[in-house]
Formats: C-alpha cells, sequence, structure tokens
C-alpha cells in the first residue's frame, strides 16, 4: 500500500502549447507499473481550455466543480458540471475546459499505450469555443 498524500506533489501551469488561458494541474497519480492509468485534477480558468486531442486507451473525466464545456470532433459543444462523468474512447479527438465565465475542475483518467497517454494537436480556436 502507498499513500500520496495531499500537497506532496507540487501543482504545475499547463504549458502553453497544450492549453489556452490559465490552467493548473494538480497531480494525482502517476502509473504504477505494470498498470498504465494516471490521474491528475485540472482546473481551468474562465474560457481556458485544452487543445485538441487524443488519448490511445481513451480518457475518463470527472468534473468536481464549476461549469465547462467539452467537444468532440464533429460533435457538438457541450456543458459539463460536478459529478457528471465523460468518456472520450480510444483515438477520438476532443478538447475540454471552462466554460466562458466560470471556472471548471475535473480529475482527468487516462491510460498510457506504449508510454503515452496523449497525442497534443492544434489549439482550438476562439470560433470553434464559441460554437454551442
Amino acid at each position: 500500500m502507498k499513500i500520496q498524500r495531499s500537497g506532496s506533489q507540487p501543482s504545475g501551469t499547463g504549458p502553453a502549447e497544450w492549453f489556452t488561458g490559465t490552467v493548473r494541474i494538480d497531480p494525482l497519480f502517476p502509473a504504477q507499473a505494470p498498470a498504465r492509468a494516471a490521474g491528475n485534477a485540472v482546473t481551468f480558468g474562465p474560457g481556458a481550455r485544452t487543445a485538441w486531442h487524443t488519448h490511445p486507451l481513451g480518457q475518463v473525466l470527472i468534473v468536481t466543480a464549476g461549469a465547462g464545456l467539452v467537444q468532440r470532433e464533429g460533435g457538438p459543444v457541450e456543458e459539463i458540471h460536478p459529478g457528471d462523468v465523460v468518456w472520450f474512447e480510444p483515438g477520438e479527438k476532443h478538447w475540454h475546459g471552462a466554460s466562458p465565465t466560470t471556472a471548471m475542475t475535473h480529475l482527468a483518467v487516462q491510460e498510457a499505450l506504449n508510454g503515452k497517454a496523449v497525442d497534443w494537436l492544434e489549439h482550438v480556436t476562439d470560433e470553434q469555443y464559441r460554437a454551442r
């Protein structure tokens, strides 16, 4: 058994090449071999969001606070709220972030395939973000 104590891992800033706006990433747990799943708590300031991206084995988001938006390629922009759970299929191109006026926090869990958990793509444009 291993207990990861709250506050024992430093928060990080979401890098500009992967995010638009103010994003804080709080590591929760790294993948512990032979397991492949890792998790982070991610807090997006109002209007902040990820770039488009995919995950080789999918991703689960559990919204814990605020109001957010998600979109899969070809689908509508959808609102998410605390208690909502979002599943993105393996290889499904998508983005997620806060609403324009309210911050949002979610827990993100994804597995790595051959050491890679995410493929980052182009930024979400303001027009794509506002298309609702």
